[in-house]
């Protein structure tokens, strides 16, 4: 949602203006019954929530109007803490900053009017409201499949992950209740759940960035930081593997000294390359 944020900030001046002028073409807003209301949910799609508060008396005095439903227990509430916060334009508009509604479950802004002794509460559901300002794209069928697979390769990855894991414990149990405990029956499970825990973390990268929190503003901060976690991750797991074998060569099999060394450059050059990116990373981020 921070990209969401981002948009609106750079943005905020031009969509403030267009509000403005939109509601002062319907205006007045006051509802005479609900028809009113009904008016502005078709023009605004963006629109989740709309209630009505007395200016003198700082209390709500309709009910929490929705879409497709009213919630009447929120009618006759006391409102001061939201009229203390208000900070009313000349023209009779004001705006929130981007925040998320406990009514709503959404990233919402409020934009309130005043009319009379009437405030009008609306509340914009931020991403629809810059989807609608063309600020943002989205094409609704392919971002539900998009989302879909991420989604499920996203949680497979995170039990598969789970697996791995579980192997790794399970294995070092049996060779310990077993006693049969060496090199490979130590190493190889650390290994496991390392690789376990790299897999788990980039799903849950994967379902944060594309799913729950989908971004549509690229961040390259995010993605490096994301890949070198996973590089570091299994860096570690390879390293972990590579003094395995140079202590089995070494116990076992001498004469093939020389694959554990070409293993240990491999794994050497893999250090450099990556602490090569995060240095170029760093300076260019300065």
């Amino acid at each position: 949602m921070k990209e969401y944020i981002e948009i609106y900030t750079d943005n905020q001046q031009k969509i403030e203006t267009f509000l403005e002028d939109t509601l002062d073409n319907i205006s007045p807003i006051s509802p005479e019954g609900d028809s009113r209301f009904k008016k502005l949910f078709k023009t605004f799609p963006s629109i989740e929530l709309i209630y009505v508060v007395n200016n003198k008396t700082k209390q709500q005095t309709s009910a929490n109007i929705y879409r497709y439903s009213q919630d009447e227990k929120e009618k006759d509430q006391d409102r001061t803490y939201l009229m203390d916060r208000l900070n009313i334009k000349d023209n009779g508009f004001a705006f929130t900053q981007p925040y998320h509604s406990s009514a709503t479950r959404n990233v919402c802004v409020t934009v309130s009017k005043k009319e009379g002794e009437d405030i009008i509460f609306m509340d914009l559901k931020l991403e629809v409201l810059l989807e609608r300002l063309g600020l943002i794209e989205k094409h609704k069928f392919f971002s539900n499949v998009t989302k879909s697979f991420y989604l499920i390769a996203g949680y497979l990855m995170m039990f598969l992950s789970g697996v791995a894991i579980f192997y790794a414990g399970a294995d070092f149990v049996s060779n310990l209740m077993a006693s049969k405990l060496s090199i490979d029956t130590i190493f190889k499970p650390i290994i496991a759940a390392t690789l376990g825990l790299a897999i788990f973390d980039l799903s849950k990268t994967i379902l944060e960035q594309e799913v729950y929190f989908k971004s549509y503003v690229k961040d390259s901060k995010i993605e490096i930081q994301t890949l070198t976690k996973f590089l570091v991750t299994i860096l570690i797991a390879l390293s972990i593997e590579t003094l395995m074998v140079v202590f089995k060569i070494a116990i076992e099999n001498y004469d093939h000294m020389i694959h554990a060394l070409y293993l240990m450059i491999g794994t050497s050059l893999f250090i450099v390359a990556l602490s090569f990116m995060i240095y170029i990373t760093k300076k260019k981020n300065k």
